[in-house]
C-alpha cells in the first residue's frame, strides 16, 4: 500500500513536469500553419454561428478559406463548404434556412454568389455577373440579395488587351462600382445606383425600406476621404444627400425608425481632420451632424443602434485593449460592458436579439469567436476553440502591458512579451517592433498578423517591446495629434524611452537590441537608425524614407497633408517640414546593419522608397540587403514569401545582434516536390 501511495504521489509530482517537457517552441512554419477564423455571423434565431476558417495550403502557396457552422454553446462545429478555392462572406437568409456566400468556382475569373441549404447539400450558383460581386446582404424579407459590382469592362478595352494594345491612362481607367439587387424569384439582377460615382459601402435599414450609401467620386483609395452619405428608398427612389463635408464618413447605419443615421469620422465637431475616430448622428433629412461623446477620449472603431433606437452600442479602442460600451442617448451617459486583456474585432451585432459576436484575441487565442448574449448577467464566452491546441502544444511567452514616461513626461504604454523561460534578474536581447498605421495601436495577443511573430521571437530568446508611441490611437486627441505638423516630434523618442525603461528594470541587455516594423513600423525603423546606433540590427518592412517623393508615389495622401502642413506641390509648400521628417536627410549617420523588404506591387509604400533606402545605405558602406517579393502588394499573401521574410529577418538579427549562426526553415514538402525528389534520386 505504501508503495502504491508513493507511486501515485510521484505521478502527481511528475505529471506537470512531463506535460511541460512535452511542449515545444513554435517554429515559423507552425506560426504560418495556424488556422484563422473570420467573419462571424449569428443566425436569425441566435442558435448558430457561421464563420470562415482559413488554413495554409503549401501546394497552392496560399491560405484557403472555407465556411463553418457552430452552435452558440460551442457544440456541433461542422465544415459546410470544401471547394478547390476559397469561400467567403457567409450570410444567413432571414429565416435561417439558406446561406449565401461568394466564391470563384468552375473557372470563374471573378467572385460570384452561391446559395447553400443550411441542412446540407450542394451549393448552387445564384447567377453569373461577369464583373464579379462583393459586399452581399439579404433583404429582410428574404426575396432578394444586394451586392456591389464594378461596371463591366468595355468590349473595346477587352479587345485592346487581347492584341497587347494596352497602354493605359494612370488612375483614369478605373470602373465605377454600383449597388445591385438580385430578385431570387424572378432570377433577375436590378441595378439600384447609376452614375459617375462609386458606392463604397451601404447598409439596409432594419425594416428593409431604405438604404444608406457612402458614395465617392471614384473607387480609388486616394479619394476615399471625399465620400458622402446618401439615403434612398430600397427601390432606388427618393434619393437625398445627407452630408456635405470633408469627413470621409464610414460605418453609416439608419436608426430603427429611419429618421437618423449614425456614422464614424476622424474629425472633430468643426469638421477639422485628424482626430480620434468619433461618433456622429445626422438626420436622414440631412440636418447638421451632431458629435456624440465629445469628452470620451478614445477611438470609437464601430457602432450600432439598439433595437429601440434609444441607445448605441460601440466598440472603443483603449490602447492595448478594446471594449464594448453602451451609450444612452437621452442622458448622454455611457457604460462599459466588457473588460479583459484582449482585443475584440469583427463585431457582428443582432439588434433584435441584443446579441454580439466578436473575435477575441488574447494570449491563448489568435482570433476565436466570442458570444455575448444580451446584457442581463452577460458574460463574454468563447464559442469556437480553433486555437485550444496552442497552450498544450507550444511554449507560449508571457505578455503584459508596461508604461513609461516619454521624454516630455507624457505617459506612454506598450506591450512586453517575455522570452520563453524568462528568469527575473537576467538580461535578455530585445526586439522593438513598432506597429503600422500609424493610426493604430498594438493590442493584447500573441498571434496578431503574419508580420508579427511574437512566439517565434520569444522562442529564440528575445524579449519584444511593442510601444504605442505618440500618434497611436486609443489615447485621446492630444496623443494622436502629436504628429500633426511634425511626424517625428515625439514618436521616436517615446520608443527609445520605452527601451530605456526596460533596461532600467533589468530586463533588457542594451548591447543586444534589434529594431523592426512594417509600413509605419518601417517608417519608424528608418527614423531610428538615423537617430541612434544603439541597435545592432534593423529590418525595415515597406517603410518610407523620403516624404517628398513618398507623397507622390503612394496611392493615398490624406493623412500626410496634416502631418506636414500641406502638400509638397502647393505654393509656398512646407518642403522644409517634409525634408526635416525624412529619414533620408540623416541617412549619412546610419551605422546599423539594415535589412529591407518590400512587395513589388506595393501601392501604399511603393518599392522606390525601399530602393532609395537601399542605395543610400549601400553607398555609405552600411551592411544592407533588399528583398523584393514579386506579385505582392503592401501586405504579402503568398506563404513562401512570408516564410522567406521571417527567415531573412531572424538570420539578420542572429548574425548582427547575437553573433550566432541561423539555419533557415524550409517550407513543408508538397506531393509534387516529393515526386521531383524521387525522380532526381533515380
Amino acid at each position: 500500500m505504501k508503495k502504491i501511495l508513493w507511486n501515485l504521489a510521484l505521478i502527481a509530482i511528475l505529471s506537470p513536469i512531463t506535460a511541460a517537457l512535452a511542449k515545444r517552441n513554435m517554429t515559423i512554419v507552425d506560426l504560418l500553419n495556424l488556422p484563422s477564423v473570420s467573419d462571424p455571423q449569428l443566425s436569425p434565431d441566435g442558435s448558430q454561428i457561421l464563420f470562415v476558417r482559413g488554413d495554409s495550403d503549401w501546394e497552392k502557396n496560399q491560405r484557403i478559406q472555407h465556411i463553418w457552422r457552430i452552435n452558440t454553446d460551442g457544440t456541433g462545429a461542422v465544415q459546410l463548404t470544401n471547394g478547390a478555392t476559397s469561400e467567403t462572406s457567409p450570410r444567413w437568409s432571414p429565416e435561417g434556412t439558406t446561406i449565401a456566400f461568394t466564391s470563384k468556382r468552375d473557372g470563374d475569373e471573378q467572385p460570384q454568389i452561391f446559395l447553400l441549404n443550411n441542412s446540407g447539400g450542394e451549393a448552387r450558383r445564384l447567377f453569373e455577373h461577369k464583373a464579379g460581386v462583393s459586399n452581399i446582404a439579404w433583404s429582410p424579407d428574404g426575396t432578394s440579395i444586394l451586392f456591389v459590382a464594378p461596371d463591366p469592362e468595355p468590349k473595346a478595352d477587352r479587345k485592346r488587351k487581347q492584341t497587347k494594345d494596352d497602354v493605359f491612362a494612370f488612375e483614369e481607367e478605373f470602373r465605377q462600382e454600383h449597388l445591385w439587387q438580385f430578385q431570387i424569384a424572378g432570377r433577375k439582377p436590378i441595378r439600384i445606383t447609376e452614375g459617375d460615382f462609386s458606392v463604397l459601402d451601404y447598409k439596409l435599414s432594419l425594416d428593409g425600406s431604405s438604404i444608406v450609401t457612402a458614395r465617392g467620386p471614384t473607387p480609388l483609395l486616394g479619394d476615399r476621404h471625399k465620400r458622402e452619405l446618401w439615403v434612398r428608398k430600397a427601390d432606388g427612389s427618393a434619393e437625398r444627400r445627407i452630408t456635405n463635408n470633408s469627413s470621409g464618413e464610414r460605418g453609416a447605419e439608419l436608426s430603427p425608425d429611419n429618421r437618423q443615421v449614425l456614422y464614424l469620422a476622424t474629425t472633430n465637431e468643426k469638421d477639422e481632420p485628424y482626430y480620434e475616430s468619433n461618433l456622429f448622428i445626422v438626420s436622414s433629412e440631412g440636418d447638421q451632424a451632431r458629435l456624440q461623446l465629445p469628452d470620451f477620449g478614445h477611438e470609437i472603431s464601430a457602432a450600432h443602434w439598439s433595437a429601440d433606437g434609444k441607445s448605441i452600442y460601440f466598440l472603443a479602442n483603449l490602447g492595448v485593449h478594446n471594449e464594448l460600451f453602451k451609450l444612452d442617448l437621452a442622458s448622454g451617459k455611457h457604460r462599459q460592458l466588457t473588460e479583459g486583456k484582449h482585443a475584440l474585432s469583427n463585431w457582428n451585432f443582432n439588434p433584435t436579439l441584443g446579441s454580439h459576436l466578436f473575435h477575441i484575441r488574447n494570449r491563448e487565442s489568435g482570433n476565436d469567436i466570442g458570444f455575448l448574449g444580451g446584457e442581463k448577467n452577460a458574460r463574454l464566452t468563447r464559442v469556437t476553440h480553433v486555437h485550444d491546441f496552442l497552450a498544450p502544444e507550444f511554449n507560449l511567452p508571457r505578455q503584459e502591458a508596461v508604461t513609461w514616461k516619454g521624454a516630455d513626461g507624457v505617459r506612454v504604454e506598450g506591450l512586453l512579451t517575455y522570452p520563453i523561460g524568462y528568469e527575473p534578474g537576467k538580461r535578455y536581447p530585445l526586439v522593438v517592433q513598432t506597429h503600422g498605421g500609424p493610426r493604430s495601436s498594438s493590442k493584447y495577443g500573441l498571434i496578431t498578423s503574419w508580420s508579427v511573430y511574437l512566439p517565434v521571437l520569444a522562442a529564440k530568446g528575445y524579449a519584444v517591446l511593442q510601444p504605442n508611441y505618440r500618434g497611436s490611437t486609443g489615447y485621446g486627441d492630444a496623443f494622436l495629434r502629436d504628429m500633426v505638423g511634425s511626424y517625428f516630434r515625439n514618436a521616436h523618442l517615446d520608443v527609445l524611452a520605452g527601451v530605456d525603461h526596460l533596461i532600467e528594470q533589468g530586463i533588457v541587455d542594451g548591447d543586444k537590441m534589434v529594431k523592426m516594423g512594417w509600413s509605419a513600423g518601417g517608417h519608424m525603423t528608418n527614423k531610428i537608425i538615423t537617430f541612434t546606433d544603439r541597435f545592432k540590427a534593423a529590418a525595415s518592412g515597406a517603410g518610407a524614407v523620403n516624404w517628398v517623393s513618398m507623397y507622390g508615389q503612394s496611392d493615398v495622401r490624406t493623412n500626410r497633408t496634416p502631418w506636414f502642413g500641406g502638400s509638397p506641390w502647393q505654393e509656398n509648400a512646407p518642403l522644409d517640414v517634409y525634408w526635416a521628417n525624412s529619414p533620408l536627410k540623416d541617412i549619412w549617420k546610419v551605422k546599423t546593419p539594415t535589412l529591407i523588404l518590400v512587395g513589388e506591387l506595393d501601392a501604399r509604400v511603393p518599392m522606390p522608397q525601399s530602393v532609395e533606402l537601399y542605395r543610400a545605405l549601400r553607398s555609405n558602406g552600411v551592411p544592407t540587403k533588399l528583398y523584393v517579393a514579386p506579385r505582392e502588394p503592401h501586405g504579402w499573401r503568398e506563404l513562401r514569401h512570408r516564410l522567406h521574410k521571417i527567415n531573412a529577418e531572424l538570420a539578420w538579427f542572429e548574425k548582427y545582434a547575437m553573433g550566432r549562426e541561423y539555419e533557415w526553415e524550409m517550407a513543408p514538402k508538397v506531393e509534387a516536390e516529393e515526386d521531383e525528389d524521387l525522380n532526381g534520386e533515380q
